[in-house]
């Protein structure tokens, strides 16, 4: 069976998760904050298995315009819930609606609930409540300009969380906003790689994850795996296959550095977690005294921000000392993420590009400096 479904991805994110798509043969219609392809089962499992920059795939029970009430009740109760959900199914509903007649979240909730419940009631010939003990069926109904979809979601957790990261720091980067930034450069295996502000280590593990084509949920849960309707062998097949294209010969030049040491120690655990230990070169070094000797590079990093006005300071000095470490190699691609609009003036040039990208809510610029092409 061939399922409607969707990806979802941070704002500015949505374009890298259509390539990733299309890379592994679907058709793909991009939205805002999702992406649209079909797939069955397997095809389910891979890219929950696989997508880097994506939040969750989702499968499209129904979809519809609503501009009442009764009109909601009667649509959600038409969709063929029997196909999806068993009988001792526990299905939360989430909800969202944005500039929509039917603005109360909480009241579109509580009628979608209960319309799945009525359908299910009498598909079931079950006259008291459902029982909800079995596997978690997660729902959403969402509402945009009176247009609703409700979806099933397939992966559970948030695909961000790989299950390598043990520890972290004050403001890690999410590991699929970690990958899309390693996606937006030019990188490539054999090229060298630097991270000069490692932090937890999320963006040069993320890198050695791509390096190795190494599948980014394969150590992680996923919701669809409690579903009776799940064939568990369809996901050790797809985990046997994540084996055999995995590029373990490859050797890569993955520089990771940062001043604090103790910084260093939780990236090396959590590299090692996520089995890219000794494709890393992880060093506890400040970024004035940092030096290489390696050329046609890729450097991608995530420094502080300087949100409070008292850390500005700071933090425009950490871009000054970047601007003076780093200015000076020009072969090298490198990109920036800080929601610093100061940033170019510190840093002492302006970039080739910015782009807009969300980090979680903070509204953030890839400041990109291209190599020069001699």
């Amino acid at each position: 069976m061939t399922y409607p479904l969707f990806a979802t991805a941070a704002s500015g994110l949505e374009a890298v998760v259509a390539k990733e798509l299309k890379h592994m043969g679907f058709e793909t219609q991009t939205e805002l904050g999702r992406v649209r392809f079909e797939g069955d089962l397997p095809e389910i499992v891979k890219t929950n298995l696989w997508l880097r920059a994506a939040d969750r795939v989702k499968i499209i029970i129904g979809e519809f315009d609503v501009y009442d009430f009764d009109s909601l009740f009667e649509q959600v109760k038409a969709l063929p819930w029997d196909q999806y959900l068993p009988l001792d199914a526990a299905f939360p509903v989430a909800g969202r609606s944005v500039k929509s007649k039917l603005f109360s979240v909480s009241d579109v909730q509580r009628l979608t609930k209960k319309a799945i419940v009525d359908k299910m009631s009498n598909v079931y010939h079950r006259q008291t409540r459902l029982p909800e003990t079995g596997g978690l069926y997660p729902l959403e109904i969402s509402i945009l300009k009176n247009h609703a979809i409700v979806s099933l979601d397939t992966s559970g957790s948030s695909l961000f969380k790989r299950g390598y990261r043990l520890e972290k720091g004050d403001a890690p980067l999410k590991e699929n906003m970690a990958a899309a930034l390693v996606e937006l450069t030019n990188w490539h295996a054999d090229m060298p790689f630097l991270d000069p502000v490692c932090g937890s280590g999320t963006i040069p593990i993320e890198a050695a994850m791509i390096g190795l084509n190494r599948a980014p949920g394969y150590q992680r849960h996923f919701a669809f795996e409690d579903w009776l309707w799940f064939d568990p062998a369809i996901l050790a097949q797809a985990k046997e296959e994540a084996d055999d294209v995995q590029e373990v010969a490859q050797k890569l030049t993955i520089l990771a550095s940062d001043i604090d040491g103790s910084m260093i120690d939780i990236a090396k655990l959590n590299a090692h977690q996520a089995g890219v230990l000794h494709q890393i070169q992880f060093k506890q070094v400040a970024i004035k005294d940092f030096r290489t000797e390696l050329k046609h590079g890729v450097l991608v990093a995530n420094p502080p921000y300087g949100e409070r006005l008292s850390d500005q300071t700071a933090v425009r000095d950490l871009y000054r000392q970047m601007g003076q470490a780093f200015g000076q190699m020009t072969t090298w691609s490198q990109y920036y993420l800080t929601s610093d609009l100061g940033f170019e003036k510190a840093f002492g040039k302006k970039s080739t590009k910015r782009r807009k990208l969300y980090n979680g809510a903070l509204r953030t610029d890839l400041f990109q400096y291209w190599a020069n092409k001699h």
